[in-house]
């Protein structure tokens, strides 16, 4: 049965205590803060033929199919690898399933995630299924970026937002979660997470911290042409490129906003701090404005996954950072 997190509680009750369900949700938010379970969640209680209250019983025939991955009437979509496009002909086996009479009598319920992946062709494929699904039929789509999907799809669904939890309720599940971590380390993570729980979860298995240690050591010595962008383009060749964009981004930002107002307390996490401050002292604004700019449209072609040389993308961003000092 999928996690039900404290923070989807009132949301929950809302959705799971409906006397009459829309055919179609979009469930939207940032990525890491559980939108996935929480449509199995809701899956699980529409398809299950006996509900103990807001839940599904889990005991019943349907609730023991959907368990072992073989209810008839339950269709997921997602791209065919990771990171990829949906395809046409994956929304068009959805289609197919949609028209189908449900085998137990009861509900058919579809999962798709992310529906950003779809392209042009399999989103206006889905239009109809969307519009006028056939029998009882629900539809719980799930996405991380809705600025990316099509009106036409949302406009054809009860859009859900999905609450991202504040720092004092993500710290406390962290502290379970990650029994071992200490609280600055979760307070880190949680940061680096853009306050995604989940994700910081994630980010602790994949060594970002490690990963960021490095890549902060990197800036320091390029700053003091101890290392030169070439190397250290090559040296950061097990850091994803979005993390690393990601962060420069962030730091960026950082600069401009304390050229800005002086604020300390607005510095960023304590690891860039004096490399921040150090350089929106010594970097004429235009010019950090300028990089920023820069950093945000190779961003976009990193998250678009263009073809990019990541050695000579990555040597263009660090001879830029080193050349911020002493320009004006």
């Amino acid at each position: 049965m999928a996690e039900a997190y404290p923070w989807q509680d009132t949301l929950w009750q809302q959705l799971a205590g409906r006397s009459q369900h829309a055919h179609a949700y979009l469930l939207h938010g940032p990525a890491g803060i559980g939108k996935r379970a929480l449509a199995e969640r809701l899956m699980a209680r529409l398809l299950c033929r006996s509900p103990a209250g807001l839940e599904a019983c889990g005991q019943c025939k349907a609730c023991l199919l959907l368990a072992a991955g073989t209810h008839p009437d339950n269709f997921i979509l997602e791209p065919e690898e990771a990171d990829k496009a949906i395809k046409v002909d994956q929304v068009r086996e959805l289609v197919s399933f949609v028209v189908q009479t449900a085998q137990l009598g009861g509900r058919k319920v579809v999962l798709v995630e992310p529906v950003e992946a779809m392209n042009l062709n399999a989103a206006n494929a889905l239009l109809k299924s969307l519009e006028e699904p056939s029998g009882d039929t629900v539809l719980l789509l799930i996405s991380h970026q809705p600025s990316r999907v099509l009106p036409t799809v949302k406009s054809r669904c009860v859009q859900q937002t999905c609450p991202l939890p504040g720092e004092a309720m993500s710290l406390a599940w962290l502290a379970h979660a990650l029994p071992e971590s200490s609280q600055d380390e979760c307070r880190e993570l949680l940061t680096l997470a853009a306050g995604s729980p989940l994700t910081a979860v994630r980010l602790r298995e994949q060594g970002v911290r490690e990963q960021r240690a490095q890549v902060v050591d990197g800036v320091k010595k390029l700053l003091k042409q101890q290392q030169a962008p070439s190397q250290l383009a090559e040296s950061w060749s097990a850091v994803p490129l979005p993390l690393l964009f990601d962060w420069f981004c962030d730091w960026a930002l950082l600069i401009l906003r304390y050229q800005m107002t002086r604020d300390e307390a607005g510095l960023g996490l304590a690891d860039m701090r004096k490399v921040v401050q150090y350089l929106a002292d010594k970097a004429a604004p235009g010019r950090v404005l300028a990089l920023q700019e820069w950093l945000l449209a190779q961003r976009q072609k990193v998250l678009a996954k263009a073809n990019l040389n990541r050695v000579l993308l990555l040597e263009a961003l660090l001879v830029q950072w080193a050349s911020l000092p002493g320009q004006g």
